[in-house]
């Protein structure tokens, strides 16, 4: 791709986001139910390429178990109000009841409760004993600390992270003269799938391939409640940063033989969104908002990222939500709307069906226009 001069001596990429693409049908179309939404992630199956983004107003201990049942992937925040609180209904009912001007600034007073180690096992045996794979997220800050409670706990799956990720993190106490995080000798010292990002570049998620991660996590700054790109001036349009890290993904497999998931993270609201970020090369989503505006979500209407309550410097919001359905019907219908906020896996089956493809990874192959502007709302 070209670059475009910016002014004398610096140019820059052109990057598109979702809603500037639509796919293109192909010669062939099938029926929706001969479409296949099914994936694996080393040894885990699941009948929908979705994740529940781990944010405290998504998951909960007990409704991984729902998303579970449904085909999904809930991965818990382990260092949410869920692992600061034995109990935490009171602070989800003070955050819900807030006005919007002070919901964020409470948010960020109850997080200074420390996490507990104790009740981070706790929560992982709780998911665990409801039979739904335990997938749960730490920052490369505290995954050290916390990775012998982990291990003890038997967690499933591991989550790392963080607004943006590289192979090598830098933590305080490496910058003290420490040791950084080398993800790719701390990853192979472990037994479980891991999961790793966000990462938004070709060279970045490669990087990140390399240590060994099972699967990427792509997108940065691009969620309902995210003002990264206001408040550090980051971010990538996600349609290329999928596509970017595509392009990883196939020299690693090429160099390796070895294929590494790429999870879409961010910046979906419709299964539109879904079906585009599949076709621009992602092999499952990770939802938030979307999910967060279920009637039955633990944020009871509010919908917040770790970063708005744990961060130094905030680059999320505490913000109110619309409601669109239960989390059952946000994900699989039935739906009574045409706005796309429903039966996300039913629009994503239908789009697969209409260009004719019956897989995930066939639908990656989906031609794709540039639309000039943003499409929603037009006919």
């Amino acid at each position: 791709m070209g670059e475009i001069e910016i002014g004398l001596g610096k140019a820059g990429r052109r990057g598109y986001g979702l809603d500037e693409l639509t796919i293109v049908p192909s010669r062939r179309t099938r029926d929706a139910e001969l479409v296949d939404l099914s994936w694996e992630l080393q040894g885990y199956r699941f009948e929908l390429p979705v994740l529940a983004a781990p944010c405290d107003s998504v998951v909960s201990p007990t409704n991984a178990a729902g998303f579970d049942e449904l085909g999904g992937l809930a991965v818990l925040d382990l260092e949410g109000l869920w692992t600061r609180y034995a109990d935490p209904a009171a602070a989800f009912d003070e955050i819900a009841d807030l006005p919007d001007d002070t919901a964020s600034a409470r948010l960020r007073e109850l997080y200074q409760q420390p996490v507990d180690p104790d009740l981070v096992v706790e929560r992982i045996r709780a998911v665990r004993a409801s039979g739904a794979v335990a997938a749960g997220s730490v920052t490369p800050q505290r995954i050290e600390a916390l990775l012998p409670r982990l291990v003890e706990a038997e967690l499933d799956m591991l989550v790392i992270r963080s607004t943006v990720l590289s192979a090598e993190h830098v933590t305080k106490t490496s910058a003290d003269g420490g040791e950084p995080l080398n993800l790719k000798t701390f990853i192979r010292q472990l037994d479980v799938p891991v999961l790793v990002g966000s990462c938004t570049s070709y060279q970045a998620a490669l990087h990140l391939m390399r240590t060994g991660a099972a699967a990427v996590l792509v997108g940065v700054g691009t969620t309902v409640d995210a003002t990264t790109a206001d408040t550090f001036g980051v971010g990538v349009p996600l349609a290329t940063a999928i596509a970017d890290a595509r392009a990883a993904r196939m020299r690693h497999l090429d160099e390796t033989g070895v294929y590494v998931h790429l999870i879409a993270d961010g910046g979906m609201h419709t299964g539109g969104d879904v079906a585009r970020a599949i076709a621009c090369g992602a092999d499952a989503v990770m939802l938030g908002a979307p999910l967060a505006g279920a009637t039955d979500a633990p944020g009871r209407g509010r919908h917040w990222a770790p970063v708005a309550a744990r961060a130094e410097v905030p680059h999320s919001a505490c913000v109110r939500i619309d409601q669109h359905g239960t989390q059952r019907e946000v994900l699989v219908g039935p739906s009574d709307s045409s706005d796309g906020h429903l039966d996300l896996m039913g629009s994503l089956r239908s789009a697969m069906a209409l260009s004719g493809y019956e897989s995930l990874k066939e639908f990656q192959k989906a031609e794709l226009i540039v639309s000039p502007g943003d499409r929603r709302g037009q006919s």
